[in-house]
């Protein structure tokens, strides 16, 4: 069993959270479901006025590097995240279990029996990670690998490519998929 770790969050302090699918399925290979994770993000952040400095939206897991008033916020900002875009994958793959791909994804999506839990199907690893970032350094550090993600990944050979991320609003004025909010 993991330790248990107290988590800090202080105020004013940005926060870089990382998270990942349950088993890491590649729910994110549908384009659907990534323009569902944007406006849910939004959304989220609009109902909790939280500051959104970047974000990445990878396959099977994401980043987003962001400012809540108060830094408590944070656990049920990603809770209210993980919790509406879940609702929203499970309804849409179930709507379409006929087709392969959707079986396939709610397959792997599938809680072991011993699980003692109502739900049959998860769609997000229970835990997060959370990182403070504590300097303008760390700041460009997080969000350079945010956007070099894909790249690195093979999923696209420029940053640019890559439609779910903050690169094109930082690098190409393009806000067009998800408004950031520049500090300084």
């Amino acid at each position: 069993m993991d330790p248990y770790y107290p988590r800090c969050f202080p105020a004013g302090q940005l926060e870089f959270i990382t998270t990942s699918t349950y088993k890491r399925t590649p729910l994110f290979r549908s384009e659907r479901f990534c323009r569902e994770f944007v406006a849910t993000l939004d959304a989220v952040r609009t109902e909790f006025a939280f500051l959104l400095i970047g974000w990445v939206l990878m396959p099977e897991h994401f980043h987003v590097l962001l400012k809540p008033e108060p830094a408590d916020l944070t656990p049920k900002i990603v809770q209210q995240l993980k919790q509406r875009t879940a609702l929203h994958i499970l309804g849409a793959l179930r709507e379409h279990e006929q087709h392969p791909w959707c079986d396939r994804m709610l397959r792997r999506l599938r809680l072991p029996a011993t699980v003692h839990s109502q739900a049959r199907h998860r769609v997000w690893e229970r835990r997060y990670y959370p990182f403070n970032v504590y300097s303008d350094q760390k700041l460009q550090e997080k969000l350079d690998y945010m956007h070099a993600n894909p790249v690195k990944r093979g999923l696209v050979s420029s940053p640019e490519e890559w439609l779910w991320s903050s690169f094109r609003f930082y690098y190409l004025n393009d806000a067009s998929v998800l408004r950031m909010e520049r500090l300084g």
